[in-house]
């Protein structure tokens, strides 16, 4: 009876160590951890031998795994926030070895500073979104999506593609950033939802020309200066649609595949 009332306690004991295991490890182990743990138990007890050695040592090798485990869920995340951290670094060294042998190229300090602010957020937003990708297709039209918002922001803070930089008109671009940042959180970043707010997002792409055009005339009179921000908008309409169709894509992937 006391051998069997220990195995019991051992049995509970053990199940609240797996606990301590990450969600995603848990999950996927622990049913069958708990089984084998069960079974080898049992043969102790109905032996009445070794239990109490075999179950302190199960508990120990237990621990060990929980830290392995946790340590290793800590770490990852950050190594991946290292390697974006050290690509940032590396195509910000471009720009800085260029300045070296033009003069035409001139940065100065906050010049590096928002290049680096921009490419970290993107390949940050990148790799916290991709993680939910369950397809090639996915992931794809998640880079697509972040490359497009990355290069509109960049372009429009160096040169504006519309007149200059200091050409208010420009500020209208934010407006098309925003379209998507909202549309992705109302959509909580699920492949249909992201479709629809990629294409909402292409759509104020195609407007800002065009109100552009109704609002500031002389910015964009002649039909070369139009002609040009036409086609430079038309290739970020491109880049927000071929997301678009890549999200629908995934989504419709996901939905038929077997479980």
């Amino acid at each position: 009876m006391a051998i069997k009332d220990a195995a019991a306690r051992y049995r509970k004991l053990y199940s609240m160590l797996l606990r301590l295991y990450p969600k995603p490890f848990r999950e996927r182990f622990g049913e069958g951890m708990t089984q084998t743990f069960n079974d080898l138990c049992r043969e102790r007890q109905e032996a009445a031998n070794g239990l109490v050695a075999f179950a302190l040592w199960t508990f120990v090798e237990t621990f060990a795994g929980v830290a392995r485990e946790r340590m290793r869920s800590v770490t990852m995340p950050n190594k991946n926030i290292v390697r974006i951290a050290l690509a940032t670094a590396f195509i910000l060294l471009v720009p800085l070895l260029a300045m070296q042998f033009t003069d035409e190229l001139v940065w100065d300090l906050a010049d590096f500073v928002v290049a680096g602010v921009l490419l970290f957020s993107a390949g940050l937003t990148y790799e916290l979104v991709a993680r939910r990708a369950g397809s090639r297709a996915h992931r794809v039209a998640i880079g697509l999506a972040v490359a497009g918002a990355l290069i509109l922001m960049w372009m429009n803070l160096a040169v504006g593609l519309i007149g200059n930089e200091e050409n208010p008109a420009n500020l209208m671009y934010i407006g098309v950033l925003a379209v998507g940042i909202i549309g992705a959180i109302i959509a909580r970043f699920r492949p249909h939802g992201m479709a629809r707010a990629l294409f909402a997002t292409a759509l104020a792409q195609a407007l800002v020309p065009v109100i552009a055009l109704l609002v500031w005339k002389t910015e964009a009179s002649s039909a070369e200066a139009f002609s040009r921000v036409l086609m430079i908008n038309a290739v970020f309409v491109m880049l927000f649609v071929g997301s678009a169709l890549l999200f629908r894509r995934a989504g419709s992937f996901k939905k038929f595949t077997p479980r």
